[in-house]
């Protein structure tokens, strides 16, 4: 091991030099101001993406200086180093003077996080030591190394950096209390929801709206309008830390938000898809939860689709083209839709949500007239308002929908939520007087049709993380978009997805998930192994290579992701009720 001398020195001997020779660089350095600096992994170019190097901070717990926090519970330990994530992120951009030359040089940062308390890799605790995962740009003037600004790097702005944010004289312990109890508490509350036959829970005064449609933050206090829950869907429930809480219990069945424009439907039900996170302190959700297994489904058009049963909502095609094995490179918006709502019951989705306004209308609802005109035995399509029951009943997957212009869903609707001036108030009476009143004349249809779900078997060949030149190559630089081999993944429709983070994971993630990929274990059971390995060992399982660039994923969110590789083939095993 050296110390920072040592590495004073050998900057001062690579300066001016071709920019590979920051590789003599890597190795362990012992820092006076009570840290090891491990230089893992070194970009050979200055225009590298910050994923291609770590620099690891590591620290001894036994350290009166540190910070520090004994999790008794997993969630304890995930919301302690999600502080500690968060921490650093700040102190890099308080006190790095970022990009000070060609391509990534002078930054030392870590992956953003965002408004959900995750399990990430940038932040790995051990029962000796919690260890900092960062990138750091070494300086380039051109390609030609510049020591004098690695110096102030590596030798002053990461001490203070280091000092900011893992030495306790400078962390406010009631942030970080505050901190581990949201997410505590929230997940206790998402634990309470099936035993109260819940699928989602709102918390009075919490407040919904976001700062903009581009940012995750919360709208301020002054322009947003507290949520407060009707009377007749108020639940209280006791929490670890929180004590007593109020707010709107969503049931298990069909439940319609419905409303005028711009009066809230839309912000209550994006609340509900970000209900599966805990969320930090101040984010205005924190006693906002829903069911882990809730999945938003939309349509979108041009997905890839193998092999996937969609006859119980679409059969019956032309030229006798079998649905119960459909595939195509570039799905309509009513088929996309119908094969992600499949997707999602195979993969174990407990509750769907949906907007009417990223729906496909022919998929949602034929009405009377229509009915007239076009006979069933000419129209492929079962819409969902015939289906939405009996999904509930056969598979007990609950649907909350935001619906405006449509009430002919009232007759199959459980409860009925109106959204006025951002408030909700329990309309279901009035909702089925009006269904009692004006019977509907379209005919329902396919009635005795089962929801039957056809099991499918990966193909662990069809999983090549190889570019077009033979190299491994996984990457990802947006949110909603994986560079898989020689593929682009679109998870545009993947509207839970939150961060970066998660999205690079979920790349890796893929490529792991081929060791369970045996002809027998079909994709739910592939995906519950991932999941289980990711708990039991952490996210680091997932790649060979030491990354502080992961945070945590849904089994879902993998199953999705899997679907939508353009090279992802199965093989269906027979058609069974599942």
């Amino acid at each position: 091991m050296f110390n920072e001398e040592a590495l004073r020195n050998k900057l001062k001997s690579i300066d001016g030099r071709d920019y590979g020779a920051c590789q003599s660089l890597k190795s362990e350095y012992d820092f006076s101001e009570g840290f090891k600096l491990v230089i893992h992994q070194i970009p050979k170019d200055p225009y590298a993406p910050p994923h291609t190097g770590i620099y690891r901070v590591i620290v001894d717990r036994n350290d009166d200086r540190i910070i520090d926090f004994k999790a008794e519970t997993k969630i304890q330990e995930i919301a302690f180093t999600d502080f500690l994530a968060r921490y650093f992120f700040n102190a890099c951009k308080r006190i790095s003077k970022g990009i000070r030359g060609t391509g990534y040089s002078g930054i030392i940062t870590i992956d953003q996080p965002g408004q959900s308390i995750l399990e990430r890799n940038s932040v790995v605790i051990t029962d000796e030591t919690i260890e900092v995962r960062c990138f750091l740009g070494l300086p380039a003037r051109g390609r030609k190394i510049n020591s004098q600004v690695a110096e102030e790097m590596l030798l002053s702005e990461l001490p203070e950096i280091v000092d900011s944010s893992l030495f306790k004289e400078n962390i406010d312990p009631d942030a970080l209390s505050k901190h581990i109890e949201a997410a505590v508490d929230a997940e206790y509350l998402r634990g309470q929801l099936d035993s109260l036959d819940l699928v989602a829970f709102i918390a009075n005064n919490a407040l919904l709206p976001r700062k903009s449609g581009t940012s995750d933050k919360p709208m301020s206090e002054t322009e947003a309008i507290p949520f407060v829950a009707p009377s007749s869907l108020t639940i209280e429930i006791d929490l670890p830390h929180a004590g007593q809480v109020k707010g709107m219990g969503i049931p298990k069945g069909i439940t319609l938000i419905t409303g005028g424009g711009y009066h809230g439907k839309s912000t209550l039900l994006n609340t509900l898809e970000a209900g599966i996170y805990n969320h930090v302190y101040g984010d205005g959700r924190e006693q906002c939860v829903a069911t882990a297994q809730t999945a938003k489904i939309r349509a979108y058009s041009g997905r890839h689709v193998v092999k996937t049963d969609i006859s119980p909502f679409i059969k019956n095609l032309p030229f006798q083209k079998d649905t119960t094995s459909f595939s195509t490179a570039n799905a309509s918006g009513s088929t996309s839709q119908a094969v992600n709502i499949m997707e999602a019951v195979e993969a174990g989705a407990e509750v769907l949500l949906m907007d009417e306004d990223t729906c496909a209308t022919n998929f949602m609802i034929r009405d009377s007239k229509m009915q007239q005109l076009i006979k069933k035995e000419d129209e492929p399509i079962t819409t969902f308002i015939d289906k939405v029951k009996q999904l509930y009943l056969e598979k007990n997957i609950s649907t909350v929908l935001v619906l405006g212009g449509v009430g002919d869903y009232f007759d199959v609707s459980d409860q009925v939520i109106q959204m006025m001036n951002y408030e909700p108030f329990d309309v279901t009476s009035q909702a089925h007087e009006i269904a009692d009143m004006f019977p509907g004349k379209r005919e329902v249809e396919d009635k005795a049709y089962p929801f039957h779900v056809r099991e499918r078997l990966p193909r662990p060949e069809s999983i090549v993380p190889l570019n077009k030149y033979g190299k491994f190559s996984i990457n990802a630089k947006e949110v909603h978009r994986i560079h898989f081999g020689k593929y682009d993944i679109d998870l545009t429709d993947l509207e839970q997805l939150m961060e970066l983070s998660q999205t690079k994971a979920l790349g890796y993630a893929l490529e792991y998930s081929k060791k369970y990929m045996d002809g027998q274990n079909t994709l739910r059971k592939v995906v519950d192994h991932v999941m289980k390995d990711i708990e039991v060992h952490g996210i680091d399982i997932i790649s060979k290579r030491i990354s502080g660039h992961f945070a945590w994923f849904r089994g879902l969110e993998l199953a999705f992701t899997l679907n939508r590789l353009r090279s992802f083939d199965v093989n269906q095993k027979d058609a069974k009720p599942s």
